[in-house]
């Protein structure tokens, strides 16, 4: 998630314990890689990381019952934050999970093609260069988010900093991803269909444009010929 949701934030002294008693959360999410589908509830699964505290992955949980919502946050503050409401909006616990942990774990926890829809809503910018590493859409994540995923799965993609979606739309590109869709100005139309967080609001009412992509995961084909 955006450090800038965070560095300011006092480490709540009641975040770990309750991240360790809520029921929602996943203490071991390595046993579950191969079995998420049969965990969680849902046509769909979708993993969003990077949750911050909470909103997006709760509110599309309300808004799409029918998908399975898994939620990352290694910040424990934040995903004290994140967990609460869970509780507090009383959400299905059948089609929701949460990790609290790092997602350079992905490929740890999840099996391949066991996810179909990766958010990343507002990351962190890492904007010093010797720290591009570090952003979600660096080659590496990508690599993990291209064994996790379906086949035909995607990755969508919301941010407000500039040089963190140029650098990411290269990225995908450089990587063979499948531009699906492309917006500098994403808020302008109204997308009843994806939530608008509390963070995300206050962008808007600033004037700052929302950048959005979807990508599509390369479909493998296998060319019978070279089976012969």
């Amino acid at each position: 998630m955006s450090r800038r949701k965070t560095m300011r934030m006092r480490k709540l002294p009641w975040a770990e314990e309750y991240l360790q008693e809520a029921q929602v959360v996943v203490k071991q999410p390595e046993k579950l890689k191969g079995k998420w589908r049969e965990t969680i509830q849902g046509d769909k699964l979708h993993l969003e990381i990077g949750c911050g505290k909470g909103d997006y992955w709760n509110l599309m949980a309300k808004q799409y019952p029918q998908d399975g919502w898994i939620a990352i946050e290694k910040n424990v503050s934040v995903a004290g934050i994140a967990v609460r409401k869970f509780n507090q909006m009383e959400n299905d616990l059948s089609h929701m999970r949460f990790i609290w942990g790092d997602a350079q774990a992905l490929d740890e926890w999840f099996d391949k093609g066991e996810i179909d829809v990766i958010h990343l809503n507002f990351s962190d910018p890492w904007p010093k260069k010797r720290a591009h590493k570090k952003r979600l859409s660096s080659p590496a994540f990508l690599a993990q988010y291209r064994s996790i995923l379906t086949n035909d799965g995607i990755v969508q993609m919301k941010t407000d900093n500039s040089s963190l979606f140029e650098f990411s739309i290269l990225q995908f590109q450089e990587a063979g991803w499948i531009l699906k869709d492309f917006s500098v100005d994403y808020r302008r139309e109204t997308h009843e269909e994806d939530v608008i967080t509390e963070y995300e609001r206050r962008f808007l009412n600033a004037g700052q444009p929302i950048y959005r992509a979807v990508w599509q995961r390369k479909v493998e084909v296998i060319d019978e010929r070279n089976d012969e």
